[in-house]
């Protein structure tokens, strides 16, 4: 059997596509709903020029590169939902928040998807 490039191509673009879709999975509408109606903490992880130029009503801004320093300013005792321009930082985000020890967080995905 030979080594065909091009099936081997294919195969590296869907690996890359199928690994984007599970590292930048968003919380379902409603669940994200549900939780920002129940109180949750939203957080935009855009830069501060994004988040000046609009962000979600009551969110904070916390950008990403900032965020593992800025823990304080999340509140653990409530559900977080984080959100960015496409859902990649706030996946992201959504690790280092799960690992730095929250319980209850959840990727929104980009800003034009929250309810």
């Amino acid at each position: 059997m030979s080594f065909d490039p091009t099936i081997a191509t294919v195969a590296a673009i869907g690996a890359v596509l199928l690994l984007k879709a599970v590292l930048t999975r968003r919380a379902p509408a409603t669940v994200i709903t549900e939780k920002i109606k129940a109180g949750a903490t939203v957080v935009d992880v855009r830069s501060e020029s994004e988040f000046r130029g609009g962000g979600y009503r009551g969110a904070i801004n916390v950008p990403l590169q900032a965020l593992s320093s800025q823990l304080g300013r999340i509140p653990r005792d409530r559900p977080v939902v984080v959100y960015c321009a496409s859902g990649a930082r706030s996946a992201m985000a959504a690790r280092i928040l799960k690992k730095a020890g929250y319980a209850d967080v959840s990727n929104g995905g980009g800003l034009s998807q929250l309810p």
